[in-house]
């Protein structure tokens, strides 16, 4: 296979409009003659196919007029060619224009009559031939072509450089153009330039520059996600062409590139059937949502529901379409509409397309929008007892179900109705052979819109045959989905081989679902699945059966994301998988470890010292009390947890397949609150008593929107709670709002208007969301007087960060921090200083950095407090102050080291010793082993030894080596990836840092 790296740019060649011609068809022989180095008697080459004979060659050539052979029809590739032969098989070959009515040579015949003549004109005129003696203008074309003839027209072809120097045996006028064709590789310098030149040569010749000429491209194919083209050659070879830019999916494109001298532009496109992107969703209801992707979906895990994430919205069901390029969420029944004409998020994450080479992971925006009546879609007639009603669009159970609504042949029905969520209504009423008409008023979908009154002309015939099975399929071995050709009324028992192996049945219009308990369901090999009792809407009932194989579902449960929200003063930790999760595994705390920024094993508030969670994981139960065992709830005891970037480390879990899948281990990283509802995390208000009017602050978590559905500039939004619970508005006419800063709304009221709020102990937002369409979660926040309302130092996220840096968090945002007003015990003012002030979810984080390194212990022992309230000067952007603080213990967040310069009494280094099996560490405090091999690299005159354990005792790590070591021998210890395994830690479970260290054997 031939491979060109890089495309070919545009065509810089140029063909002169005059006097061009012959430079032209001298590049022309050139491409042909040096592609195809068409002549086998020139150093041994072989040219052309050797595949096929000369007589297959002349047959070739003989189809396209470039040859026609002796009048006995033989090719005579035995004798001679003369130079009119030559001449022809040029012009033919080339494609010259024959020239006639012009007669350069004086040669006797040579006119009008001469079959030549147009040939010999058209290669003198291209510059590739000229007479035998050019002085009496003699062409000589019945004489032969010798070796040397045929040298020197390639050297003039070829535009050879003629040498000044040559070495061979031709004529003295040949030897230049000889030596040339020599030195190019054309000739042999042995041949015997004089001899004559057969036909058989001028054939073999002629076939491959014929072969060259006539290259073109027969198929491509494209790859590398539409970088790479591989175009098929018609001589069989294959050009690779790497493009600059890959080409878009299904979109025509010029590609050019060259071979064998020859410029191709060729129109390739490169067809996709895989989706490659979401090209987005569209609700036209409030119970159905259309994701549309550019390609195919693979149908597994794009009708998996759990992939489907609308907040406070549970998917019954996700259909694929017909063209795989689409699928439709129908909301369940009993679950909230979606939200009405609002911007509203879907996440879709785990549908991979048809192909399986992306994974959608991604969040799309959609605005539901209903302004369409429902419609009667089709009614048809279920044998002489029933009537099959199906809508545009999901309606509702209540006006659906009322039998008021509907009228045969303009007069009320005596029957009843069942409704089939969420759009079918079945009608059973004895009706007569013969054609009807439906009248329909009344019936309601979710946005509150009516029918219009409607005539719907139907058929009655009669039914006399019951159901009949139409397809049959599993999902694992607990389910089966049976399709019928007509709508089922009812299935009296169904079970799998033997009665006692039952199943519990649901209906829905023509298809029958059957679900196996664990103790009943199917073998692994073919099972007969029994249906008795299976009766149509005209009572027509039978007893029905068919086979079917189980396809196991072999497919792993992963984690799609992880979720968080305040709840009660908790944080709630929601785990979201790509299907259920099995009984046996969600609640196994083993199964969960949580992990902060750093890569820190996270530990209180309701997780351990291995930050495994203390309190079993809880499924996910929605407002209507229906249990989601494709989510899992971890709970943080004591208090919320602190907002921040953290990793969920989850493995060990199974799905519910019948043989159960099992995760692979998958670390989740996800920000705490930041994904989930916006908060409100003070009001406070300010009385403004120069102009009568009150100044209500609100500040949030993070930054808030300022137009579209979220829009926290909407007075309406916001309501004061005085202490009987009342809710009470502020008055639009006389209120104004404005954004104070990012995450803080401030409105002005007249006092006037407002007489009770200084009353007021709470303050309630609601439908405000942050620029990322998070909305708030409708919570009510604590109001006050803004003299008392402060900003607190969170008392458990005080934290010795090393040895000279105490990193403290704030529950509200400082613009200005004194360090006047904080205090640490056994310490002075001077001996420390602010050194760095963020916001993180709105609130201040300060880092307090010591002039001495070794300020602190690896063991604090400081306290934190500030100066007396009423000494305080810190405070955020309206004056609010900093709360005093009481003496707070500084948490322990210092990293152990490993003590490299650690000696003895004697003051000999002991930070490190290998004697016999054992290597022991010293750290700069007491230490925790979690031992794994991993974890350590331990190399002894440069041959790797592994650790087959590792104990700690104080401040010393011992490690026990496989293979004992002598004295003198270097041994050098490493510990890897400590961060994030937590393989060596402190007591307060802080990761020791990674490090290297060596000595010399005991």
């Amino acid at each position: 296979m031939r491979n060109t790296s890089d495309p070919i740019k545009e065509n810089s060649h140029v063909m002169n409009a005059q006097g061009g011609e012959k430079k032209v068809m001298k590049k022309i022989l050139s491409v042909a003659l040096s592609t195809a180095m068409a002549f086998s008697m020139f150093a041994s080459v072989a040219f052309g196919d050797t595949a096929v004979t000369p007589q297959q060659q002349f047959d070739a050539l003989k189809a396209k007029g470039i040859f026609n052979g002796y009048p006995d029809g033989t090719a005579g590739l035995d004798k001679e060619m003369t130079r009119a032969e030559f001449a022809k098989v040029i012009t033919k070959l080339l494609g010259l224009k024959e020239i006639t009515g012009v007669y350069s040579y004086n040669d006797k015949n040579y006119n009008a009559k001469n079959w030549a003549a147009p040939y010999i004109e058209a290669v003198t005129a291209a510059g590739i031939m000229e007479g035998k003696n050019v002085e009496k203008k003699i062409f000589d074309f019945n004489g032969k072509v010798t070796i040397a003839e045929m040298a020197t027209i390639l050297t003039r072809a070829l535009d050879l450089e003629i040498p000044t120097e040559t070495n061979n045996n031709a004529a003295a006028w040949a030897k230049g153009y000889v030596q040339a064709a020599i030195n190019a590789g054309l000739i042999d310098a042995n041949a015997n330039f004089g001899a004559n030149a057969s036909r058989e040569l001028l054939v073999g010749a002629a076939y491959s520059i014929d072969q060259a000429q006539s290259l073109k491209v027969e198929s491509y194919t494209v790859s590398e996600a539409g970088k790479v083209v591989d175009f098929k050659i018609s001589d069989g070879e294959t050009v690779k062409v790497t493009l600059d830019k890959a080409l878009e999916a299904n979109k025509e494109t010029e590609v050019k590139f060259t071979y064998k001298d020859k410029e191709f532009t060729e129109k390739v496109t490169y067809v996709v059937t895989a989706a490659t992107k979401i090209e987005g969703a569209t609700a036209s209801n409030y119970k159905e949502l259309v994701v549309k992707f550019d390609g195919e979906v693979d149908a597994t895990t794009a009708e998996n529901t759990a992939n489907y994430t609308v907040s406070g919205r549970t998917f019954e069901s996700a259909t694929l379409s017909a063209d795989k390029k689409s699928v439709t969420l129908l909301v369940e029944e009993t679950s909230t509409e979606l939200p009405q004409q609002r911007d509203t998020n879907l996440v879709v994450k785990g549908v991979k397309n048809a192909t399986g080479t992306k994974t959608f992971d991604e969040t799309v925006k959609f605005t539901a929008v209903d302004t369409q009546l429902p419609e009667v879609k089709s009614v048809q007639g279920l044998g002489t007892k029933a009537i099959r009603v199906e809508f545009s669009e999901p309606v509702t159970a209540a006006t659906a179900s009322n039998l008021a609504n509907y009228k045969v042949n303009g007069t009320a029905i005596s029957g009843y109705v069942k409704y089939t969520y969420p759009n079918v209504a079945f009608i059973t009423t004895d009706l007569p052979v013969g054609e009807h008409t439906l009248t329909v008023s009344g019936i309601k979908d979710f946005a509150g819109f009516s029918t219009a009154a409607a005539e719907t002309k139907f058929t009655i015939a009669e039914d006399t045959t019951a159901p009949e099975i139409t397809k049959i399929t599993t999902n694992d071995l607990k389910k089966v989905v049976v399709e019928f050709n007509e709508p089922v009324k009812s299935v009296s028992s169904a079970y799998q081989t033997s009665s006692n192996k039952s199943a519990t049945v649901s209906i829905k219009d023509n298809v029958v679902t059957l679900t196996f308990s664990d103790a009943n369901r199917l073998s692994l090999g073919e099972s007969t699945v029994y249906l008795n009792g299976v009766t149509d809407y005209s009572n027509n009932s039978a007893d029905r059966n068919a086979k079917v194989t189980p396809e196991l579902d072999t497919i792993r449960p992963t984690v799609s994301g992880v979720t968080s929200k305040t709840v009660d003063g908790k944080t709630e930790l929601t785990v979201e998988f790509s299907e259920k999760i099995s009984t046996e595994d969600y609640n196994k705390v083993d199964n969960y470890v949580l992990k902060d920024s750093a890569g820190k094993i996270y530990t209180g508030k309701g997780f351990t010292t291995k930050g495994n969670p203390s309190v079993a994981p809880k499924y996910a139960v929605d407002k209507n009390g229906k249990v989601d065992e494709t989510k899992v709830v971890l709970t943080s005891v004591g208090g919320t947890l602190p907002a921040g970037n953290y990793t969920l480390e989850v493995s060990g879990v199974r799905d519910q397949a019948a043989i159960g899948n099992t995760i692979i281990p998958q670390s989740v990283p996800f920000t705490l609150t930041q994904t989930g509802a916006l908060e409100a995390n003070a009001a406070w208000f300010n009385d403004d008593v120069a102009n009568n009017e009150y100044q209500v602050y609100v500040q949030f978590n993070r930054p808030v929107a300022t137009s579209g559905n979220g829009n926290a500039l909407d007075v309406n939004k916001y309501d004061y709670v005085v202490t009987n619970a009342t809710y009470k508005p502020f008055p639009a006419s006389s209120t104004t709002v404005q954004l104070y800063n990012a995450n803080t709304v401030l409105l002005t009221v007249s006092k006037d208007d407002v007489k009770d709020l200084a009353s007021a102990d709470a303050l309630r937002v609601v439908n405000v969301a942050d620029t990322n369409g998070n909305f708030v979660n409708g919570t009510t926040v604590k109001f006050s007087s803004q003299n008392e309302s402060t900003v607190g130092v969170v008392t458990d996220s005080v934290y010795a960060k090393a040895q000279n840096k105490v990193e403290v968090k704030f529950d509200g945002e400082l613009t200005f921090v004194n360090k006047a007003d904080f205090q640490f015990s056994g310490f002075t003012s001077s001996d420390f200083n602010i050194t760095n002030q963020t916001v993180v979810d709105g609130k201040s984080v300060v880092e307090f950095t010591f002039v001495k390194d070794n300020a602190i212990a690896y063991k604090p022992s400081v306290n934190l407090s500030t100066v007396a309230q009423d000494k305080i000067t810190s405070t955020d952007s309206v004056g609010r102050k900093l709360k005093a603080l009481a003496s707070t213990p500084v948490l322990d967040g210092i990293k152990p080291v490993f003590a490299k310069d650690s000696k003895d009494g004697a003051g000999n280094s002991n930070a490190i010793s290998a004697t016999n099996t054992t290597v022991t560490l010293r750290f700069t405090e007491t230490v925790k082993s979690n031992f794994t091999p991993a974890a350590y690299v331990v190399v002894v005159d440069g041959t790797k030894v592994n650790v087959t354990n590792a104990v700690a005792a104080g401040e010393v790590l011992t490690l026990t080596l496989e293979k004992a070591v002598t004295a003198g021998q270097l041994v050098e210890v490493e510990l890897v990836n400590n961060s994030t395994g937590s393989f060596v830690t402190d007591e307060a479970n802080n990761a020791a840092e990674n490090f290297y260290a060596s000595v010399r054997a005991n």
